[in-house]
């Protein structure tokens, strides 16, 4: 299997998640910026992957499959981070929420792969907004997670929780969308 560029942009995105995990932990005070910094970068090659492979016709299979998984991972062990370091019970409500959708929605489109009707869970505009705020959440909180005044802390947390509440419609408007493809397998398989 020959690898193309966007595919190594995504290989990329994937590489950066231990540098993520080093630099929030350093005892430097621009530690937070740069693991900030690093979490836009990968947003960027997200964005930038997915052009790419658009533009120069270099979509696989094999990016097709891993460019969401290294979005998830991305997502998913910054929010451990920031968790692990404000443990507060709505940081980890919403990262759990943010999270346990990703796992289901996973789940539901393997599922619908599987029947031969993925098509009808493809990303839509609500879970691109979702992500897109879910990034800015992010951002705002690496940024200010060991900032002495914590000022705009709480609009990370607010953002946080719009992503998450967006996070619940849009998998539930996956849900419905696969509903009768999921309904008829149940019923076909006697289940």
């Amino acid at each position: 299997m020959r690898i193309n560029l966007p595919t190594w942009l995504t290989l990329f995105r994937i590489l950066l998640l231990p540098v993520v995990v080093v630099v929030f932990y350093l005892p430097w005070h621009w530690s937070s910026l740069a693991a900030a910094g690093i979490f836009v970068a990968a947003a960027l090659t997200d964005w930038l992957d997915g052009w790419l492979a658009r533009r120069l016709r270099q979509t696989s299979p094999f990016g097709a499959f891993l460019d969401p998984v290294a979005d998830k991972l991305m997502v998913t062990v910054t929010l451990f981070l920031l968790v692990s370091d404000h443990p507060s019970a709505l940081l980890a409500l919403t990262s759990a929420v943010i999270v346990g959708r990703e796992i289901g929605v996973s789940a539901l489109r393997e599922w619908m792969a599987e029947l031969g009707q993925r098509a009808r869970v493809r990303v839509q505009l609500l879970g691109k907004l979702k992500t897109a705020m879910q990034f800015v959440a992010i951002v705002v909180l690496l940024v200010e997670h060991d900032a002495g005044t914590l000022r705009f802390y709480k609009v990370g947390e607010v953002l946080l929780v719009l992503a998450a509440a967006l996070t619940l419609v849009s998998g539930f408007g996956y849900l419905r969308a696969a509903w009768p493809a999921l309904s008829e397998s149940s019923f076909r398989d006697g289940g």
